[in-house]
């Protein structure tokens, strides 16, 4: 197998608090991998906990680790015979599952449990991600889009994938009442996509007002303030109000309160991640027959996810809070990392 070395600079985190650029050669099988030219990438809460806490969960950083999982660019170089072409521009995939597996066969690729997802500190050795100059990655990695299509909406493919594999995790949502606990990014990304699934009412909760003005601009018709019991008691009455909740914060007090809220034979889809354990009040659950559902990163809706931005058909701009150079990483973390100024921050690599 031919190998080919590509000069490299990347955004590396070490430690906590120890993000750098660091010159780190690319090294890339152009038989068998497409060279993509990082284009723009979006930081993600487990950028962060990377920069703030040296872990994601239970991924911890055991070595250096490229950070990135949400990032487009513009093809380089291609195997022969491939379906892309250079110069093209494509939203990259960052999962990437071993496709032999039972579930992979199953086309349950997003609980595979070999599964390498790109900028993860999962397995050791890590998985670099995307926040560099250079990717290599595979044909079925990249969904190309549209010339005229903006960089800084596509960029939003990967987070929009979990808003949208959380809404088919629901089921049918046609005419459907939902709440959205937890207006962050991705639980704005599930407002505007169970909006576009044909729900006729969407309401949602947060703590902070400027994460409730967002979920307004992004579909929701209320924002409410979950400590406000003047508003939320009336969703409890009669057995529940909601059809679905989409529960997109992981705080333990608004997973719980979802069990109250939805309407017998109703359905609980878990977004958010939250702590290992958490009390849920079985007995309202059992009674109501309600069903609770996890949602963990997307399959096919990575696609779905790159046609709806390219069409206009979700518009994720309300949501970017600020934008920096790739060398300004750090004050990028930075800011991402404080919830009261910034909802997503990209960084522009091209």
């Amino acid at each position: 197998m031919t190998l080919h070395t590509v000069e490299n600079r990347a955004c590396v985190a070490f430690g906590i608090k120890d993000v750098r650029q660091v010159q780190q050669p690319l090294i890339y099988a152009p038989d068998e991998q497409v060279l993509v030219r990082i284009a723009r990438g979006g930081i993600c809460g487990s950028d962060i906990h990377y920069y703030q806490h040296a872990r994601a969960g239970m991924s911890i950083l055991k070595n250096p680790l490229v950070l990135g999982h949400e990032f487009i660019g513009v093809i380089d170089a291609v195997p022969t015979g491939s379906r892309l072409k250079v110069g093209q521009r494509v939203a990259i995939n960052p999962s990437q599952p071993c496709n032999r597996c039972a579930l992979c066969l199953e086309g349950k690729q997003n609980v595979c449990r070999s599964m390498k997802f790109m900028g993860s500190a999962q397995f050791d050795p890590h998985v670099d991600g995307g926040f560099c100059e250079y990717v290599a990655v595979t044909e079925q990695q990249c969904v190309p889009y549209a010339e005229q299509a903006a960089d800084r909406v596509m960029v939003f493919a990967e987070p929009l994938a979990v808003a949208i594999h959380a809404v088919h995790q629901a089921g049918d949502l046609v005419g459907k009442r939902v709440l959205v606990t937890g207006s962050g990014p991705i639980g704005c990304l599930v407002i505007a996509a169970a909006r576009t699934a044909g729900a006729t009412e969407v309401v949602a909760t947060d703590m902070s007002p400027r994460c409730r003005a967002l979920a307004l601009q992004m579909g929701a018709d209320r924002a409410v303030d979950p400590s406000d019991e003047s508003s939320t008691a009336p969703w409890g009455e009669g057995g529940g109000y909601f059809d679905v909740c989409f529960e997109a914060s992981g705080a333990p007090a608004a997973i719980a309160s979802t069990a109250t809220f939805t309407r017998p034979k109703g359905t609980v889809v878990q977004v958010g991640m939250g702590p290992a354990t958490v009390e849920m009040p079985l007995g309202l659950l059992l009674v109501k027959e309600v069903k609770v559902v996890g949602s963990f990163r997307f399959v096919d809706e990575f696609a779905t996810s790159v046609r709806w931005l390219e069409s206009g058909r979700i518009d994720p701009l309300p949501l970017v809070s600020a934008e920096f150079r790739q060398d300004q990483v750090v004050e990028a973390l930075e800011m991402a990392g404080d919830k009261s100024r910034a909802a997503k921050v990209q960084l522009v690599f091209a």
